[in-house]
């Protein structure tokens, strides 16, 4: 089994519900599941007006592939509407797969450790408060070490 970390996101639309169901789902995927509150966030890099994001944070384990894992996270996303008209839109529900046990994936369809994770205290923030101790593998520091030096926005 290897352990995971998920990314959940919302800001379209009822947030809290749309990772509720996020969440009801990774625990049919994965076991061991822990997640993080939810944080209402600002949105970061987008151009224009948006709605506040609720973000949080998921680990867990599992024996899926990575690819098989992604295929189930884009699946869920779909389940509640998530569409991608274009770069940064709005959405009903994101999961990004953050880590994938000790893997560097970098592949036209899966990149990790997601590459703009360090970077992002939305990410952090929540992936600190349920595993601190993770070590990314490109840096080989902990999410813990990885919060202290992010930017603060």
């Amino acid at each position: 089994m290897d352990r995971v970390a998920v990314a959940l996101g919302s800001n379209l639309g009822d947030r809290r519900a749309h990772l509720d169901f996020a969440v009801a789902k990774l625990r049919s995927l994965l076991r061991h599941v822990a997640v993080s509150r939810y944080h209402d966030t600002v949105p970061v890099g987008i151009t224009g007006p948006q709605p506040l994001y609720l973000n949080a944070a998921a680990t867990g384990e599992t024996t899926l592939s990575a690819p098989d894992l992604l295929d189930a996270l884009l699946a869920i996303e779909a389940a509640r509407g998530r569409e991608r008209p274009y770069p940064n839109a709005p959405r009903t529900l994101d999961l990004d797969l953050i880590l994938y046990g000790g893997l560097v994936i970098d592949s036209p369809e899966l990149s990790v450790p997601h590459p703009r994770f360090r970077a992002r205290r939305f990410v952090l923030e929540p992936l600190a408060e349920i595993a601190p101790e993770v070590v990314d593998p490109v840096t080989g520091r902990t999410v813990r070490e990885l919060l202290a030096d992010a930017p603060s926005l």
